[in-house]
């Protein structure tokens, strides 16, 4: 797989990412641990080089799972995990600067490392000024206890302040056929600050793959159930965006997650998506994405057509929506 430069970075990464949440957080039913062991260190065969997680996943059992799975290939991977949560209050933030460090130290000890490549605030905290985040983060960096800094759907505002203090990596944002508010303002703010995009439910959470539809069954436990854009009726009403991926998919023999993610490969090569999977042959469906190399007439013409699509539901019940681009 080709690599690609998180913005001016100079973070190399595999073009496709793995998001590791569900694994152990949010998705049932959860999948076997020793399964999971074997899928990540077959994704690193694959050729994937950049693994997702969190604290908060689990919580704490998705760090300890990357920590046991990639520690025979240490020296082959990017690992990004983030601080900003609060474990003991969800949905409360925290991003103090004696939390942020104590997160960190922790982490370090959960993944098996020595340092954290790249340390993402998960959500803005309105109650710590972001100057003060970026310098606890640029602190740690000097200390070497992280190589690079990066936000989780941060707003223009934020993300400039921050990156006056300390150069930001990488922005990590929901950003898909079907979630597209960054387009008018965050993706040319990064490309202007020289600032990667890393694409979280690049997927849309599974529903762009074509597999589910508004009769498909959700555990009550599973973090979907809970999203306004995942009741039957907002999943019925948005299978017009599907249909038009299934329709491009058949034109290049290949899948509609395959196109969803191509044409996030070729939008921008500074962008980096981070597909989730606990299947083996979703992760190497994902991974062909890399080899349908759309034309630029070929994505345009995917995104005019989307952008006639009504998308119907919030991505978020009202008070996780209010942490979204802090």
């Amino acid at each position: 797989m080709e690599p690609r430069e998180l913005g001016r970075s100079g973070l190399k990464v595999s073009a496709l990412g793995l998001g590791c949440m569900g694994m152990t957080h949010a998705y049932f039913p959860k999948p076997d641990w020793q399964a999971m062991v074997s899928l990540l260190r077959t994704a690193v065969e694959r050729g994937v080089t950049f693994f997702d997680t969190a604290e908060i996943y689990g919580p704490f059992t998705n760090e300890e799972l990357l920590g046991e799975a990639l520690a025979p290939v240490r020296d082959q991977v990017v690992i990004a995990t983030k601080f900003g949560f609060r474990v003991d209050a969800m949905p409360g933030v925290d991003s103090r600067p004696e939390h942020i460090r104590a997160v960190a130290h922790a982490s370090l000890r959960r993944l098996k490392i020595d340092t954290i490549d790249l340390l993402y605030q998960h959500r803005p905290d309105p109650e710590v000024p972001i100057e003060d985040v970026a310098g606890t983060v640029k602190d740690l960096i000097r200390e070497g206890k992280v190589k690079h800094f990066g936000l989780s759907e941060a707003n223009a505002q934020t993300i400039r302040r921050a990156h006056a203090i300390q150069p930001v990596t990488a922005l990590q944002s929901e950003y898909s056929l079907w979630t597209r508010e960054l387009d008018d303002e965050i993706l040319p703010l990064l490309e202007e600050l020289g600032i990667g995009l890393v694409p979280f439910s690049p997927l849309g959470r599974g529903y762009l793959t074509g597999q589910m539809n508004e009769s498909t069954s959700l555990d009550p436990a599973d973090f979907r159930a809970g999203l306004p854009r995942f009741t039957p009726e907002a999943r019925k009403a948005n299978a017009a965006l599907v249909d038009l991926l299934k329709g491009v998919a058949q034109r290049h023999d290949a899948t509609p997650a395959q196109v969803a993610l191509a044409w996030l490969l070729a939008k921008k090569p500074w962008i980096v998506p981070i597909p989730g999977t606990t299947k083996l042959h979703r992760l190497d469906e994902n991974l062909a994405a890399t080899r349908l190399h759309l034309s630029a007439a070929d994505a345009q013409a995917i995104e005019s057509a989307a952008a006639q699509i009504q998308i119907h539901g919030a991505r978020y019940p009202e008070a996780l929506q209010k942490m979204v681009g802090r």
